[in-house]
């Protein structure tokens, strides 16, 4: 079966003596992406030398809204202080959808056509930006320009993955440029 790659988390800073670290969680899912035995594989920060290609996870708990990991790899603190930074990247099957219905994967979404609610051509998503308050739908409009929506419903009402589409409710400014941008 076919699989890709999916950014699941940042290593931040470590938590005791016994090599536990906090998670900076990148995906709806962590109890699924963290379950112990789970095996991630580790990108490097720049300018980091780390060793580890892969990091095998050995307990979980959540303290105060923060995952804290505790990897087979990483034994102490100081092991842990070197690990910070590392981004963890866990594979899932190509054809796999979260669990929840109204969240995809990034790469469930670059691709789609975008139209607006009356079903006008917009252009195509071609990426995604992960923001602290909430997600942004990249956006290449039919005249070649770049547009970021935010990914909420009252925005994006409707994501049609079987049909290779997404709507996206248009208003001045947001995909088409303001009238006096013309």
């Amino acid at each position: 079966m076919e699989t890709i790659e999916v950014l699941v988390g940042r290593i931040g800073k470590p938590h005791g003596l016994r090599g536990d670290v906090t998670v900076d969680v990148r995906t709806d899912e962590p109890e699924r992406r963290f379950a112990v035995g789970s095996v991630l594989r580790v990108e490097a920060p720049p300018g980091s030398h780390t060793p580890l290609r892969s990091l095998t996870v050995a307990a979980t708990k959540w303290h105060q809204s923060v995952l804290l990991v505790r990897f087979e790899e990483i034994p102490d603190r100081t092991a842990a202080e070197a690990a910070r930074g590392i981004l963890l990247h866990a594979d899932i099957p190509a054809d796999a959808s979260p669990d929840d219905p109204d969240e995809f994967y990034d790469h469930q979404l670059v691709g789609l056509a975008a139209y607006d609610v009356s079903g006008a051509a917009l252009g195509e998503v071609t990426g995604l930006v992960h923001g602290g308050a909430q997600d942004l739908l990249t956006v290449r409009t039919t005249d070649g320009r770049e547009a970021l929506v935010p990914f909420v419903k009252a925005l994006v009402p409707e994501v049609d993955l079987a049909g290779r589409r997404v709507v996206i409710a248009d208003r001045p400014g947001l995909v088409t440029p303001l009238p006096e941008d013309d």
